[in-house]
């Protein structure tokens, strides 16, 4: 159901929200008296939080910034693979420009996406994501995971996590469903609670909020699990009753555990960003709930109300948002927001009110007592970061979370001595078992290095199989070899993170087909095959339950992924205990598919998993799949344009589409034909010749890439030019709006190659600055000024180190 335009909320219909008792008048006081202290400027930089990448602690002091975060690609030095002790030394340099003896003295807040562990820390304990643990359906495991994330953040300087996230994800084409525990809103609730109280304490007692705790974080608020087609920041289709009684549940929980912050959703209702929605952040969570603590926004959310930009945004403000995330857009921001409390346009009341907010967090989460970050207790006592016990819990995790979906003739657990072949790439990619914001935003590259406590799934199978006298064979391209009495196949999604993780059908789509291959040629041989599907979610596998005789459903377990070996072998007994916690599709275009939803006619239902005493055979599927959309983030490469992308000469109106070969265009101003590259026909070349310099259109159906300016895209090009046609080739956009000049490749900054090859970036927010309708963009043209010449290999909208 949809909401109407605008809406205001029935309060009456919403329960009140339990909370713990925290305020302290002798705190409140304080605050009061600090408030009278600060001038406009330095309250306006309280209110502010700033990414590492773009901030320094020359800044932090100069504008008296309240917070600052690393997004998911941000380290110190620019390096993600910084040591613990790099981490510790920029949080003491934060730390210590915001206590400087000539400014107000308050401690700065770093907030971190510690969202499955400390995930962005080489040597991190890396848990499985979200949905794994709402397989395992423990409460008290996420709880005491909760308390392993808050040592291992808090033994790095950082004082906030953003997490848990409390989505009900209801539709499994969304990017972030494995950051959702479930459908169910009752066990989203439970566990999300569960993860506040290991992240704080429990309020009340005397750790909450102590030496080895750090502050949670609720999010998004509100209904980012309900957006239609499952599209990440799009419109939640839900009723306000729907809201109350399903998305909704998370926060009446996290709320009762005390969490002291809540983080706004990119997402929007009744065609309002809940950035800017009063109705919700004010009238609801606030007024209605009491909610004392801040509200944050996320990565320039605030930028997305209609009327907005990311350094100019007043009304997220007046709709209740108490901390703008502002990553790069912070210093224009602090002077916008100083012009409209001096125009009247924000009111020194809700100023105040925000900055408040911040202070009681800050005073609650003891940073006013705390010394510099390295020298608070777990930093100087050492060894908490991926200790043992924390990789232990880890592999308790792992073994919890596996769901088993089949077992023909109970092929499992596996017995000693057999002759065990492992197949598939992702056998011995940690990358692929820790799933996006991993490292870094979108997770994949790891190394073993990176974190020397791992054990991949191949590790973890020879491990054990080592201890039950059988031999392990890997083949990661599948070749059958010595006669193997069984094999293990394991398969799954590459990381991704939040909307580069949108699908538009439920059909999974392995970037490499080998393992259909394998799959087959496992099959005709008569080899018994175990199919481990790593994945954030459940899809549409058909065609690879068929081919297997068993099938587990690992989703993204994490660095202790080889703890599910003991599970395998049946170690001391142990048995696949893990219950799907969202339903599994029989077709691939089932994308509602809900408990308690009409129809409901899952393959495998909620609460679904079998032990390995169960009888476990499954009929034949049907494998009539549902072709899924490519990304529409590459353009051009291996010599042809990817998805739905279409190069035309001179307009979209002229001639039909290139396909490679040679065309030349009606006018005979343009030669187009495919090149070599560095390999064989990856590339186009394009010559304008003559006195006519028309355009060559990269089109699309129109785009909307609003989410994309906003996560810090660029458009990038490699290709050969000389440095004479630099200067008379221009590239443009063309958006509803006409076409948008960038410049001349010679305007534009380049990296040379080792082979004379030329690397553009051009940053999709300077597109949304030539004025360019960002969301609706139809194409990229490229044409001359003179006679030029250029070989083009690759087009793509990546992020900048992508």
């Amino acid at each position: 159901m949809t909401a109407p335009r605008n809406p205001t909320l029935v309060l009456s219909d919403w329960p009140k929200a339990q909370k713990p008792h925290l305020r302290c008048e002798k705190t409140e006081a304080l605050i009061e008296r600090i408030l009278e202290w600060l001038t406009p400027a330095q309250k306006v930089g309280q209110i502010i939080q700033a990414d590492i990448a773009s901030v320094t602690p020359g800044d932090v002091a100069a504008y008296h910034l309240g917070s600052v975060l690393n997004g998911g690609n941000s380290a110190p030095n620019g390096n993600q693979r910084a040591s613990l002790a790099d981490w510790l030394e920029l949080a003491d340099e934060f730390w210590a420009a915001s206590m400087r003896a000539d400014g107000p003295r308050i401690p700065l807040l770093w907030g971190t996406d510690a969202v499955h562990g400390h995930n962005n820390l080489i040597g991190a304990t890396i848990f499985p994501h979200n949905v794994g643990l709402g397989a395992a359906r423990d409460a008290e495991l996420v709880e005491r995971i909760g308390a392993a994330t808050a040592r291992e953040v808090r033994a790095s300087g950082m004082d906030w996590a953003f997490s848990p996230t409390v989505a009900v994800a209801r539709d499994s084409r969304w990017g972030r469903a494995y950051e959702s525990y479930s459908e169910s809103p009752e066990l989203v609730a439970e566990l999300s609670a569960a993860l506040v109280r290991g992240l704080q304490g429990i309020s009340g007692n005397e750790n909450f909020l102590g030496d080895a705790k750090i502050l949670a974080c609720a999010k998004h608020f509100i209904g980012d699990g309900g957006t239609q087609a499952g599209r990440d920041q799009g419109e939640t289709i839900a009723s306000e009753a729907e809201l109350r009684e399903i998305h909704a549940a998370g926060y009446y929980a996290t709320l009762e555990a005390g969490v002291q912050t809540v983080m706004a959703s990119f997402s929007s209702w009744g065609g309002r960003k809940m950035h800017g929605h009063e109705a919700f952040l004010a009238d609801l969570l606030k007024a209605h709930w009491g909610f004392d603590g801040v509200v944050v926004g996320d990565w320039n959310g605030h930028g997305q109300i209609e009327g907005a930009t990311p350094t100019d945004c007043p009304d997220a403000l007046m709709a209740g948002l108490d901390m703008y995330m502002a990553p790069d857009s912070w210093k224009g921001l602090h002077a916008s927001l100083l012009r409209h409390l001096e125009s009247g346009r924000i009111t020194q009341e809700r100023l105040d009110d925000a900055v408040r907010r911040v202070l009681r967090l800050k005073m609650r989460a003891g940073l006013c007592s705390q010394p510099a970050p390295s020298e608070r207790i777990l930093v100087v006592r050492g060894s908490i970061v991926g200790c043992t016990a924390h990789t232990d819990l880890a592999a308790a995790a792992v073994r919890k979370s596996a769901v088993l979906l089949k077992n023909a003739n109970q092929v499992l657990p596996l017995q000693s001595n057999q002759k065990i072949l492992v197949t598939g790439r992702a056998a011995d990619d940690l990358g692929m078992m820790c799933g996006g914001w991993s490292l870094s935003w979108q997770g994949g590259n790891l190394n073993p290095a990176d974190y020397p406590h791992a054990e991949t799934l191949l590790a973890g199978i020879r491990r054990v199989g080592k201890e039950h006298g059988s031999k392990v064979t890997y083949s990661p391209g599948g070749r059958i070899k010595d006669s193997p009495d069984i094999a293990i196949h394991v398969f799954g999604e590459a990381p991704y993170a939040e909307f580069r993780g949108d699908l538009s059908t439920l059909d999974f789509q392995p970037r490499d087909k080998k393992g259909a291959d394998t799959l087959k040629r496992l099959r005709k041989a008569g080899i018994p095959t175990i199919c481990i599907f790593l994945s954030g979610r459940p899809l549409w596998v058909n065609p690879s339950l068929n081919a297997s005789d068993a099938f587990i459903a690992a989703f993204l377990p994490g660095t202790q992924a080889g703890a599910l070996a003991d599970v395998l072998f049946a170690t001391n007994g142990l048995d696949f205990s893990g219950k799907l916690s969202f339903s599994w599709p029989q077709y691939a275009d089932q994308y509602a598919l809900n408990m308690g939803s009409q129809p409901y006619d899952p393959l495998f239902p909620f609460g679904f998993g079998l032990s390995m005493k169960d009888c476990g055979n499954l009929r034949i599927l049907h494998e009539d799949g549902v072709v899924t959309q490519p990304d529409h983030g590459t353009i051009f490469e291996l010599g042809r344009t990817a998805g739905s992308w279409t190069v035309h000469l001179e307009n979209s109106e002229i001639g039909k589409p290139w396909h490679g070969g040679e065309a030349i265009s009606a006018a005979g101003a343009i030669v187009l034909k495919s090149a070599d590259l560095g390999q064989q026909e990856n590339a186009i070349e394009i010559v304008w010749k003559g006195d006519s310099f028309a355009p060559v259109l990269f089109s699309h159906e129109r785009l909307d890439l609003t989410r994309e300016v906003n996560a810090g895209f660029c458009f990038t090009l490699t290709l050969d030019v000389s440095q004479q046609d630099a200067g008379n080739i221009v590239l443009a956009v063309l958006s509803e709006s006409g076409r948008h000049e960038i410049g001349s490749l010679s305007e534009l900054e380049r990296d040379v190659g080792e082979k004379g090859t030329s690397t553009f970036q051009i940053p999709l927010r300077e597109v949304s600055e030539s004025g360019a309708v960002i969301s609706l963009i139809e194409g990229i043209e490229f044409s001359a000024r003179r006679p030029a010449r250029i070989v083009l290999s690759h087009l793509a909208m990546v992020m900048p180190d992508g």
